[in-house]
């Protein structure tokens, strides 16, 4: 018998091969993991720049292994609007796509993720040597010091700062909490903001094994200066672009659902 994926419509049928090919893609992202993880931890010594564009290499593979095993391609709009300067990143989160597919694409990016994650064997100890701004989330004044702190000199030592404003995965049609954190880093520090929509959920879901085949639309948005903005006016623009794009990219109303805030992984 086949496993169910509660997380998709019961519209899209289970199949022996899509089965197979989620399989397929799961072993070789373990394996890819395995491999590039220790490496990036034994060039410890080695700059920046080399562990960075070694991590890129293990993403391009799995983006490059997810079209081969499963069928999912991605379309970009707007590559037009990415700027050559520094922004915060503010990016609607679906699945764990995205955060392969970004990491890859965009210039060298310092994530907002939570310690948690510093602590998983190898993998977690890899993603520590690429200057990620780790937060404690229980202590949420303390996580937002920590972040306007290490974001300003993430920005100005030439990172682009990403983080997803909604803090976890949303289903599509659905929509969480827009959190200010993003905005007040951007007004504090002066960068501008990109925002990013995509609906890679229908594709590859936020907590399920199966990845569906298809293209991934992802738009960039207009770059939105953070000057003469208070944190929540910005906040508020970047969820209005994000959620009326994503309208558009799914066919689904916006803010068709706030699911209850979560403390799913990122």
């Amino acid at each position: 018998m086949l496993p169910e994926d509660k997380s998709v419509t019961p519209s899209r049928p289970i199949t022996a091969a899509l089965v197979i090919r989620s399989t397929l893609f799961t072993i070789g992202m373990f394996l890819s993991t395995a491999l590039w993880a220790p490496l990036i931890v034994i060039a410890s010594p080695l700059p920046f720049s080399v562990r960075y564009r070694l991590s890129q290499q293990w993403s391009r593979f799995n983006i490059w292994w997810l079209n081969k095993t499963c069928d999912i391609d991605y379309q970009l709009e707007g590559l037009e609007q990415l700027p050559t300067e520094p922004v915060v990143v503010l990016a609607k989160h679906q699945s764990a796509w995205e955060t392969i597919f970004f990491h890859q694409l965009l210039p060298p990016l310092a994530w907002v993720i939570k310690r948690e994650l510093l602590w998983i064997p190898f993998f977690g100890w890899a993603m520590g040597r690429l200057r990620p701004i780790a937060i404690n989330r229980a202590e949420s004044r303390a996580a937002l010091m920590q972040l306007l702190r290490q974001g300003q000199a993430r920005l100005n030592s030439g990172l682009w700062v990403l983080i997803f404003p909604e803090g976890t995965r949303t289903a599509p049609g659905a929509s969480g909490e827009y959190h200010s954190g993003g905005a007040f880093l951007a007004t504090r520090s002066g960068y501008a903001v990109l925002p990013i929509a995509h609906n890679a959920g229908e594709h590859w879901s936020r907590r399920g094994f199966l990845k569906y085949p298809g293209t991934i639309r992802v738009r960039f948005g207009p770059l939105m200066d953070s000057k003469g903005y208070k944190p929540k006016e910005l906040n508020q623009r970047v969820e209005r672009w994000i959620e009326n794009a994503m309208a558009q990219l799914s066919g689904l109303s916006p803010h068709a659902t706030r699911p209850a805030t979560s403390t799913e992984d990122r």
